[in-house]
């Protein structure tokens, strides 16, 4: 018995991939290389986009129903605030509980203020978008000779 020559095997046809790079330069190669590149960089600044969009209008939904809630807040402190003046001007007479109640209301705002300005200064924006555009390798960034 003797071994079939490898001729004599059925060739397989070559696969897509196989067919192009014998078909190809190395010039067109590396142009679809960089088409591909150019592609993908675009689809990851929409993507970006999308995600930026998508969290400003979850934000902005949520700052409409704060707001809702600050504004009815806002009546009850009038309200309670004008009872303890009320309160206040049957026991000391209306000037005086006024001043009374304008100073703690001085008080509050200072707290609330200083708070607040803490709490900005540790605002970060868009987080996820960040860290995504300090993911893509040195090499695909353009330097600043072709800017």
């Amino acid at each position: 018995m003797t071994q079939p020559s490898p001729s004599e095997f059925p060739q397989t046809p070559p696969t897509r991939a196989e067919a192009k790079a014998e078909t190809s330069s190395l010039g067109d190669l590396l142009a679809q290389v960089s088409s591909d590149i150019s592609v993908l960089m675009r689809q990851e600044v929409e993507l970006a986009k999308a995600e930026l969009k998508e969290s400003t209008s979850r934000a902005g939904k949520g700052v409409g129903l704060l707001a809702g809630a600050g504004v009815a807040g806002h009546f009850v402190l009038l309200f309670l605030s004008v009872a303890l003046w009320w309160g206040l001007g049957l026991l000391l007479g209306g000037g005086w509980s006024a001043v009374i109640v304008a100073v703690i209301w001085a008080i509050i705002a200072a707290i609330l203020y200083a708070s607040g300005k803490k709490e900005m200064k540790t605002v970060r924006g868009m987080p996820r978008t960040v860290e995504t555009v300090k993911e893509i390798p040195e090499t695909l960034k353009p330097s600043e000779e072709t800017r």
